[in-house]
C-alpha cells in the first residue's frame, strides 16, 4: 500500500504583478514542513510537481528542511487554472487587482461563479482547457502514481488540482471541488493511500508543521 502526500504550495503573491512567486513567508512555511517531516523520519521514493515556479520553490523549501534532494517529475497537468482568465470569462474588461478586504471578497465571489460556469461548460476561458481536460491532467497523475509506485510519494501542486484530486477520489460532483479548493491553506498536507486499483482519502488540509503557538501567524490561504 502506497502513501501519497499532496502539498499545496506556500504563500504566493496575491495582488502582485507576478502571483507565481513565493513570498518570504511562503518559503518559511515550505522549509518548516520539510523540517517536520525530517523529525518524523518521513522519506519519499518519488516526487512529482506541477510546472509552476511556486511549485518548484515550495519543493526546494521542503527539501531544504528535510536535508535531502529528490529529482522531481514535472507534470504540467498539475498546474493551477488561470483565475484571471476565468474571471474575465464572466466579467470582461480590465481586472482590478484586489488590495482591500472587500476587494478580495469580490475577487473570490467572481472566481466561484466563474469556476461553476467553467465546470458546467457554460464559458470557455481564453487560453484554458475545458474542465474535463483540466481534470484529466490531475487524474492522469494519480493513475501514474498508482501504476509506478508503492511507497511514499510527494506531490506538490496548487489548490485547484488538489481539490480536483480529492473530489475525484471521493466521487463527488465537480462543484464540490470549489468548496474544497477555497479551504486549502498554504503548505497544507492532504494524504491518500493507494493501491494499484484505487486511492483512498486519509486526511485533508492539515498543517501538522504549524500547530505550535509560535507558528499560528504562519497560517495563510493565498
Amino acid at each position: 500500500m502506497g502513501h501519497l502526500y499532496l502539498v499545496r504550495h506556500g504563500q504566493a503573491s496575491l495582488g502582485a504583478a507576478d502571483y507565481d512567486q513565493l513570498s518570504p513567508l511562503g518559503q518559511q512555511q515550505s522549509q518548516r514542513l520539510g523540517e517536520h517531516w525530517h523529525a518524523q523520519g518521513i522519506t519519499f521514493e518519488a516526487v512529482i510537481t506541477g510546472a509552476l515556479k511556486r511549485h518548484a520553490q515550495t519543493l526546494a523549501g521542503i527539501q531544504a528542511g528535510i536535508g535531502t534532494q529528490h529529482e522531481a517529475a514535472v507534470w504540467p497537468g498539475l498546474n493551477e487554472y488561470d483565475a484571471d482568465a476565468i474571471i474575465r470569462a464572466i466579467q470582461p474588461g480590465e481586472l482590478v487587482k484586489p488590495t482591500t478586504p472587500e476587494g478580495y471578497k469580490q475577487h473570490f465571489r467572481l472566481l466561484r461563479d466563474g469556476l461553476t460556469q467553467w465546470m458546467a461548460g457554460v464559458v470557455s476561458p481564453q487560453g484554458m482547457p475545458s474542465y474535463a481536460e483540466f481534470a484529466k491532467g490531475v487524474t492522469s497523475a494519480l493513475d501514474h502514481i498508482r501504476q509506478q509506485h508503492a511507497g511514499n510519494v510527494l506531490l506538490v501542486s496548487s489548490g485547484g488540482p488538489i481539490a480536483t484530486a480529492v473530489a475525484h477520489v471521493l466521487r463527488t460532483s465537480p462543484e464540490t471541488s470549489i468548496e474544497l479548493n477555497m479551504r486549502l491553506r498554504n503548505t497544507a498536507v492532504t494524504e491518500l493511500s493507494f493501491s494499484t486499483k484505487r486511492h483512498s482519502l486519509l486526511s485533508f488540509n492539515s498543517l501538522p508543521h504549524l500547530e505550535t503557538p509560535s507558528h499560528k501567524n504562519w497560517v495563510t490561504f493565498a
